[in-house]
């Protein structure tokens, strides 16, 4: 799975072969389909798998924290992070959606909402307290979601902050964006 990541990611989808995932991994692209049956159900396992990781992490800052504004702080800054650390992955996981099989895809869709809704109810408890002002949640929550999906565009080990100091920053320039008093 490590050797199709890195070959998708410096490749992309279409341009990469099973042999190229093969020779990568260090065995033939017969062996490679003992494992998975074609490359799409490698990208599939690797889009599924980013995804749940990435809806566990929302939900976990989501149950934590004192509140909206607190649970909000905290899953920017996880997500963030996930997303600067684990950028090669981000980039296909967030990008090459479109090469997904439709079944496949469906899967991935419903990880997605549910990231997406988990956000939501945040930015709605914050709205009925009174901690967030914004003109609609909906387009708010896929904001917030679309500022770190895009680090995993163009951060790199050679990028000037930290992930844990990229996290700080966008999780005090979300909650300003949010109208929390901060």
């Amino acid at each position: 799975m490590l050797a199709a990541v890195e070959s998708f990611a410096r490749r992309g989808y279409h341009a990469t072969t099973t042999r190229d995932i093969a020779t990568a991994a260090g065995m033939s692209p017969a062996a490679l389909y003992i494992h998975y049956p074609s490359k799409s159900a490698l990208l599939s396992e690797i889009s599924r798998t980013g995804h749940q990781a990435t809806l566990d992490l929302v939900e976990r800052a989501a149950a934590e924290g004192s509140g909206p504004v607190e649970q909000m702080r905290q899953l920017v800054e996880d997500f963030t992070r996930w997303h600067a650390r684990g950028h090669t992955v981000g980039r296909i996981v967030n990008h090459e959606l479109h090469a997904l099989p439709e079944e496949e895809f469906e899967v991935v869709a419903a990880l997605r909402r549910q990231i997406e809704e988990t956000v939501r109810r945040i930015i709605e408890a914050g709205v009925a307290e009174g901690s967030f002002q914004v003109p609609d949640v909906r387009t708010a929550a896929r904001a917030v979601t679309s500022l770190g999906i895009d680090v995993s565009r163009w951060y790199t080990e050679r990028s000037s902050e930290t992930p844990e100091e990229l996290g700080r920053r966008y999780g005090v320039l979300v909650l300003r964006m949010l109208g929390a008093a901060i």
